[in-house]
């Protein structure tokens, strides 16, 4: 038998890149005028999380509107797929700017 003096091979787990690295949105300059949804997976207290973050950010920037997360419906479980395949119409509809999204581990 030989020896492998406690070193053997790995293989890299990963397949190569199958898309290329895009560029990020443009950052909002503000959020006063601008309307935050609020998308959710309904695992982990995210109906308390997203009261505080709309009260600190409404404290900061007293002209943002909301559109609850109740609007959307939950990003996880059987209708997940459907769900977060109508998200970008439905932004469009709510007139969305930026979106906050919470999921519970």
């Amino acid at each position: 038998m030989p020896s492998n003096d406690g070193y053997y091979e790995a293989l890299w787990p990963r397949s190569p890149r199958q898309s290329k690295v895009k560029p990020l949105a443009k950052r909002l300059d503000t959020l006063n005028g601008k309307t935050i949804a609020q998308v959710w997976d309904y695992v982990f207290r995210g109906d308390e999380v997203f009261e505080f973050l709309e009260e600190g950010i409404k404290a900061r920037y007293p002209d943002v509107k909301f559109v609850n997360w109740k609007t959307f419906g939950s990003t996880h479980g059987s209708d997940e797929r459907a769900i977060v395949a109508g998200l970008p119409q439905k932004f469009k509809e709510h007139g969305v700017d930026a979106v906050i999204s919470g999921m519970g581990c």
